[in-house]
């Protein structure tokens, strides 16, 4: 029986600027619906992939962007944040950071897959994560494998072209906001 292998983080490059990103559906912290192209109908998208409610970095960043989103809706934009995590863990961030846009479910990773951004942390990171963070990945996410998107930012343009990007596998260095708003489209 073959041993299934996973990537690391350094295997993931995430999709580039200049990039067409494919539509794609995703479920909010409500059960309601979202659908990519429709979301562009409105105007650029700024994209975030966090690793979940348990990942202290994580709810740092989404209560910086959340205090600054009057300054991101006033350029046309809006935000979602995307998760591996279940709508009930979800809900575990919307508390903790007060964030009022939207939080996605990615059932299966496809969203992270579609960006490049997923990947697997090594065995001593996943037990640091369930046991002293409370991760709960397996419970959390909808299967057993225990992976994580790179903490990732994304613009995107009403064609659904990337005009920017925050891509970096450590997880400690996030966007700013002060580089979204600078790199929104006009």
């Amino acid at each position: 029986m073959a041993t299934k292998t996973f990537r690391s983080a350094k295997d993931a490059s995430g999709l580039q600027i200049g990039e067409v990103v494919k539509n794609f559906t995703a479920t909010d912290l409500h059960g309601e619906s979202f659908e990519l192209k429709e979301a562009l109908q409105k105007g650029s998208l700024v994209i975030i992939f966090y690793r979940g409610h348990w990942c202290p970095v994580c709810n740092k960043h989404l209560k910086k962007l959340e205090a600054s989103l009057d300054k991101i809706y006033a350029k046309g934009a809006q935000v979602v944040a995307i998760s591996p995590e279940k709508s009930e863990f979800l809900k575990l961030t919307a508390d903790k950071t007060k964030a009022s846009f939207r939080l996605l479910f990615d059932e299966d990773y496809k969203i992270s897959k579609l960006f490049d951004v997923y990947f697997k942390p090594s065995i001593i990171h996943r037990l640091m994560y369930n046991s002293m963070l409370g991760a709960k990945l397996k419970e959390a996410h909808s299967d057993d494998s225990e992976q994580l998107p790179i903490p990732a930012t994304f613009i995107i343009d009403k064609n659904a072209k990337i005009v920017w990007r925050h891509f970096d596998p450590d997880y400690t260095k996030r966007s700013t906001v002060e580089d979204i708003l600078a790199n929104l489209p006009k």
